[in-house]
């Protein structure tokens, strides 16, 4: 991927979700919800502080993490899609 996000933005991989429920029911495409975890594939340099200096984010590269509903922006970037969000929509990284 030739894509760098700049400053406090992430680039994400939506996860797909599983094709049953925890109950055993097979749901459509039609009724999936939008996905809500992703892999972190690049990450920028970092926000500026008040003082100028650039700090750095709490994510990184291969970080799987969770993010709410309708964040970030849905791009197409070598035929996968993607969303670009900021490091503040991102709820949480799972351990």
């Amino acid at each position: 991927m030739k894509f760098k996000p700049l400053h406090d933005r992430v680039v994400v991989e939506p996860l797909e979700q599983e094709e049953k429920s925890t109950g055993g029911i097979i749901i459509p495409d039609t009724a999936k919800e939008k996905p809500m975890q992703g892999k972190v594939i690049a990450v920028g340099s970092g926000s500026r502080g008040d003082d100028g200096k650039v700090v750095a984010l709490d994510v990184k590269k291969n970080d799987t993490v969770l993010y709410g509903k309708w964040s970030g922006t849905e791009v197409k970037i070598d035929g996968k899609t993607l969303l670009i969000m900021r490091e503040s929509d991102i709820m949480g990284i799972l351990q």
